[in-house]
């Protein structure tokens, strides 16, 4: 299975408002699959060479520069932490800390120096998840399957998830009568498929408690409509996978689990790219650089676009939002998208890491203003 450790709201808080002498951000695939992590262990090691090549060139301190290295070498031999790894990590280094984040997403290998952190690429795993899990759920039995964008479909096995429903309500058959007398006819099979459900929905939390994939249901109409009203999970799909997943394989479903993703995908684009337009036409929306720019500063971005791959260098000014961009990258300069993003987050915005085809106009972002300006 995946193993991720998305970052939390205040993680993100953290990373946004870090200011430092040296911070570096690394990018870069990664595998989950154990056997075949030394590649991504080389790919690391020159990734940290680039870094430390920027922070020489750009005069910085030698002794912070060598306790940084010491810091991202001792990550690329930490054999135990590349044992378990996602389709992307994040690493966000110090001379005095270093913190990583396995995603679902595979990242662009990517390394900004600067004296602070580049944060799209690890927004865009928050923004939209290409993995998920499909909940089987039928009462003959339940299972619970991993679906990822380029690994084989695995079931996972869930400490404490009931058999089937006869066995979670301690019944031979649920068209048995109870003594009470109270459990039978159609009301009577309600209650029981829904003791089923509320036993699934808690076997569940363990291994969802915290998490942000998606969970896609696959279950005939009455027992999906039932689980669904006992869920507490923040995370289940609306849509769901129709039909009895016993007569489905689990690529099958893994299939049909991809289509929903697309489609919870689109369906979250469109809506914005709706209010953008209509933003648009009262002037509180717009794609130029040096306006957002502005607009981020003084905290008129409701809600950013932006493009996770691309990085313009530049730098803009903290106090009216100039911007001033630069030739090329180096460790005096920064990503003005990132920074951008990073003055939207911590004005309160909603900030979406998307590909470039994505935000209208075909530019690096795309905002919508609280106010006009």
């Amino acid at each position: 299975m995946l193993h991720l450790d998305l970052p939390t709201s205040a993680e993100l808080l953290d990373l946004a408002t870090a200011r430092t002498d040296i911070a570096v951000s690394i990018f870069l695939p990664t595998t989950p699959i154990t056997t075949q992590t030394a590649a991504d262990r080389i790919a690391l090691k020159n990734l940290a060479k680039e870094a430390i090549a920027q922070l020489e060139a750009a005069g910085a301190d030698q002794w912070r520069v060598c306790a940084l290295a010491e810091e991202l070498d001792d990550l690329i031999d930490d054999g135990e932490f590349w044992r378990y790894q996602a389709h992307g990590l994040a690493i966000y280094a110090t001379p005095d800390n270093l913190r990583t984040f396995r995603v679902p997403n595979a990242l662009e290998p990517l390394v900004e120096v600067s004296d602070r952190f580049h944060l799209k690429p690890l927004l865009r795993s928050i923004t939209f998840c290409n993995a998920c899990y499909v909940l089987a759920l039928a009462e003959g039995g339940v299972r619970l399957i991993e679906v990822s964008a380029d690994l084989p479909t695995g079931e996972v096995k869930v400490i404490g998830m009931p058999k089937d429903v006869a066995s979670a309500v301690g019944k031979a058959s649920i068209a048995d009568r109870s003594h009470s007398g109270r459990l039978v006819g159609s009301e009577g099979r309600k209650v029981l498929l829904r003791h089923y459900a509320r036993q699934v929905d808690s076997a569940l939390r363990g291994l969802l408690a915290g998490s942000d994939i998606p969970l896609v249901l696959a279950s005939v109409q009455g027992l999906a409509a039932i689980y669904r009203s006992v869920n507490t999970y923040p995370h289940l799909a609306d849509q769901g996978i129709t039909g009895s997943p016993e007569e489905q394989s689990e690529a099958e479903l893994a299939t049909a689990a991809r289509s929903v993703l697309d489609g919870l995908y689109r369906d979250q684009i469109a809506k914005w790219t709706a209010l953008f337009n209509q933003r648009a036409n009262e002037g509180r929306a717009g794609t130029d650089l040096a306006q957002v720019a502005r607009a981020a500063t003084f905290g008129a971005v409701q809600s950013l676009l932006v493009d996770m791959d691309q990085v313009i260098p530049g730098t803009i000014d903290e106090t009216d939002g100039t911007l001033t961009l630069a030739e090329g990258p180096g460790a005096s300069t920064y990503g003005v998208v990132d920074e951008i993003a990073r003055r939207v987050l911590l004005s309160g915005g909603q900030v979406l890491s998307v590909r470039q085809g994505d935000i209208p106009r075909g530019q690096p972002l795309a905002a919508i203003l609280r106010y006009a300006i």
